[in-house]
């Protein structure tokens, strides 16, 4: 059964498919080669950390959160507050 399409086929034709084929192939390979690139990878992954920089600090209105940036500032504080103590207890001995 094959072989009766294959030979249906003219030789233009089976050229016209591989053709087209291999610029699909092409096609594809530059794809991927664009999209492990070292500079695409560092591009995708700034852009997604900012977006959830954004979301995190932000509502939807783009007003800030401040109960997320008062916990932030709580626990930079206390870190500041930890170290301090820490540094003082270290230093008297």
């Amino acid at each position: 059964m094959a072989d009766k399409k294959a030979s249906s086929r003219s030789e233009k034709e089976i050229q016209a498919e591989l053709d087209a084929t291999r610029t699909r192939l092409a096609r594809t390979v530059d794809e991927l080669t664009f999209r492990v690139s070292p500079a695409e990878i560092k591009r995708r992954q700034i852009a997604s950390l900012k977006a959830s920089a954004n979301h995190a600090a932000f509502n939807e209105a783009g007003e800030p959160r401040l109960d997320r940036l008062a916990m932030v500032l709580a626990g930079l504080a206390g870190t500041a507050i930890v170290l301090g103590l820490a540094r003082r207890a270290f230093n008297r001995g």
